[in-house]
């Protein structure tokens, strides 16, 4: 069964398929050697080039494309229940601008519709989305998906693998991507999807593992999705066959299209040997000319060390980044903040829209693990988090690369008046993205992440206004189980938990509580301490605590919303985060999973009053070490904690 071809490598799906497959249009076979006269039925991002290559994806990020059999297939017979065997291969690329790094995967797809309008891009490979199963019509959806990023949240097992998916992203089956060797005594050998190469995959389905007409609707369509993240990767398919009831026909490689080249071209060996004896005649001839080659090495030099080689990929030359970002020109300037100066490039060769951060690191003990704390944050994967891509060090700077989002941050949309009032149904969607991505920093990854500085500041929104939590140049990493060590408190006044101010841990219970200031951030259109009109601070959450015990809570609401809001959606989030996620004790504040069930679900927070009548002066106490009743009483008009307290703070950004 294995094809052999000098030109391209074999991928066998080693899976047995417990899900639903497809039936017969006229004889039910059909074989596509390249797409020319296919007459496929695409949408998003999917075209048929010239020369008949199906181009699922380009460099566009967080979008999504389909292509499908035009005609509708019968899986089951008329003279017999039972679904119907069949039989489909097909060659597919990915190209990456990036060697080991790429943009989610493709997936061949049998489903009731051809119309997936509303199903995500991302990890959701175009197929499904975050809320239901099939996107539109009724009847589930079988995907064979060749995935490659790991997602914690779908429980993938690696960022390189085959899966078997009935109507849900979590996968009935999983392997790692590979096949096995007929030549070396049918050894498994392991391959990587996103290599560049061509790869011929196959999938048999012979009606004996399970009845696949309990799983999908008939007729189905049969076809093919991709979806692209924050990497420009490309997903080509080269040729396809199909058939009912016995195999699938055989694929000629040489009637295939060519994939194109992307990327920069290899220089030949002849400019290679004349570029050295260039430079020779050039020093020889001009002292001036040697000042101008130091000048440019010392434009782009860099800091670089024997044992940043193990982050290989991950690191950025200095040159790439000058000049994607013009020379860090102005015009290029995103923000300033406290801990550098943020600029907007396009990267030469991949044409990705990045954002690069300049902090200072001052070159002293402590960068090497620092950088292998970006490195590992860079290999975070959730929908809801600003992808870390990598970092480049030059004297006394460090450059971190992000994905570039294009709706900036929500603060912008919170403060700003010339911009577009953010509906509560928009605020809603990006609370609940941003619980989803600490949930997942906190116990999906493989090790506990506290972001340190969560606030309105630090979540950005993509080109779909979806909220993205960013910027973990404060974030600090441990093992599951393990004890935080204490560290130097850093942060933003107004969303630092008062135990934090204590002892110096950071820890998920921190997160929450800075989770819980952001809630009423959101919902208030109000920073969590402002000044009022004689330049005395005003504790946000103090305010709503007092309409909360007046049963006026609606009244904290942002004025710009006019109303314009459900009210019991935003009642529970208020009470999540004035009730439980603010509160001064960590022990009392829930985990982000129970938070996240909370805002999926629509339960409501058990209405119990703060057992404190002022949060400021609560957290105050806890800063101070009080013990005793958490039930407190005193004048309201007590100097609230950001007042009499602030040179504990670590300002922050």
């Amino acid at each position: 069964m294995l094809a052999r071809s000098a030109s391209l490598v074999v991928l066998l799906l080693l899976l047995v398929i417990h899900a639903a497959s497809a039936a017969a249009d006229a004889d039910g076979q059909f074989v596509h050697q390249g797409f020319a006269a296919a007459g496929l039925a695409l949408d998003g991002l999917a075209v048929v080039t010239p020369d008949g290559l199906l181009a699922l994806t380009n460099a566009t990020d967080q979008a999504k494309a389909h292509a499908f059999h035009p005609t509708p297939l019968h899986f089951r017979s008329e003279t017999a229940a039972a679904a119907r065997s069949f039989s489909t291969c097909f060659v597919f690329t990915i190209v990456s601008p990036y060697e080991e790094l790429s943009s989610h995967g493709l997936a061949f797809v049998v489903s009731p519709t051809t119309d997936l309008s509303t199903a995500n891009a991302g990890q959701y490979l175009g197929i499904l989305n975050a809320t239901n199963g099939t996107s539109t019509a009724g009847g589930r959806i079988l995907a064979v998906e060749l995935d490659t990023i790991t997602d914690a949240e779908f429980h993938d097992i690696n960022s390189n693998h085959v899966g078997i998916d009935v109507n849900s992203m979590i996968s009935a089956q999983a392997r790692e991507a590979g096949f096995y060797d007929d030549g070396a005594g049918g050894a498994f050998r392991e391959l990587t999807l996103n290599s560049r190469k061509p790869m011929h995959l196959w999938v048999d389905y012979d009606g004996e593992a399970i009845d696949l007409s309990t799983v999908v609707a008939d007729p189905v369509y049969v076809g093919f999705s991709a979806a692209t993240g924050v990497l420009s990767t490309h997903h080509y398919v080269l040729g396809w066959s199909f058939s009912l009831d016995g195999p699938a026909p055989p694929l000629d490689f040489t009637k295939l299209p060519v994939v194109p080249r992307l990327g920069p071209k290899p220089r030949s060996k002849v400019l290679s040997v004349a570029l050295p004896l260039a430079t020779v005649l050039l020093v020889a001839a001009s002292p001036a000319a040697v000042l101008v080659i130091v000048g440019r090495r010392r434009r782009y030099a860099e800091v670089r060390e024997d044992w940043e080689e193990e982050f290989g990929p991950h690191r950025f030359a200095y040159k790439d980044l000058f000049r994607a970002t013009d020379g860090f020109e102005d015009r290029n300037l995103l923000g300033v903040g406290g801990f550098g100066r943020v600029y907007k490039g396009t990267l030469p060769t991949s044409n990705l829209e990045v954002a690069v951060k300049k902090v200072s690191h001052g070159s002293k003990q402590g960068v090497r693990e620092f950088v292998a704390e970006v490195v590992s944050i860079g290999r975070l994967r959730h929908r809801n988090l600003v992808q870390l891509l990598g970092y480049c060090r030059r004297r006394g700077e460090l450059l971190l690369v992000y994905d570039y989002m294009a709706n900036g941050s929500l603060d912008r949309f919170l403060y700003d008046r010339s911009r577009p009032v953010l509906s509560w149904h928009q605020r809603h969607w990006i609370i609940r993205g941003v619980a989803s991505g600490l949930l997942y920093l906190h116990e999906d990854w493989e090790q506990v992440v506290v972001h340190r500085d969560v606030k309105a500041s630090n979540v950005l929104l993509d080109h779909e206004m979806n909220g993205r939590l960013g910027d973990f140049g404060l974030a600090r990493l441990y093992d599951h189980g393990a004890d935080p060590q204490t560290t130097r408190v850093v942060g933003t006044m107004g969303y630092l938990a008062p135990e934090l101010v204590r002892d110096g841990k950071a820890t998920p219970a921190t997160d929450v509580f800075a989770f819980g200031a952001f809630l009423l951030e959101v919902v208030c259109g109000r920073r969590p301490i402002e000044r009022d009109g004689h330049g005395d601070p005003v504790v946000l959450a103090d305010r709503v605590i007092e309409r909360h015990r007046g049963g006026s809570v609606l009244d904290v609401v942002d004025p710009r919303l006019a109303g314009s809001y459900d009210a019991a959606e935003v009642t529970l989030v208020v009470n999540l985060g004035v009730v439980v996620c603010l509160h001064p004790w960590p022990d009392a504040r829930p985990s982000m999973r129970k938070v996240v069930h909370c805002l999926d679900s629509g339960q409501p927070v058990p209405d119990v009053s703060p057992s404190y009548s002022s949060y400021s002066m609560a957290t105050l106490m806890q800063i101070q070490g009080f013990a005793g009743s958490h039930a407190m009483s005193h004048d309201p008009s007590a100097t609230s904690v950001g007042a009499s307290s602030s040179t504990v703070f670590s300002q922050g950004r």
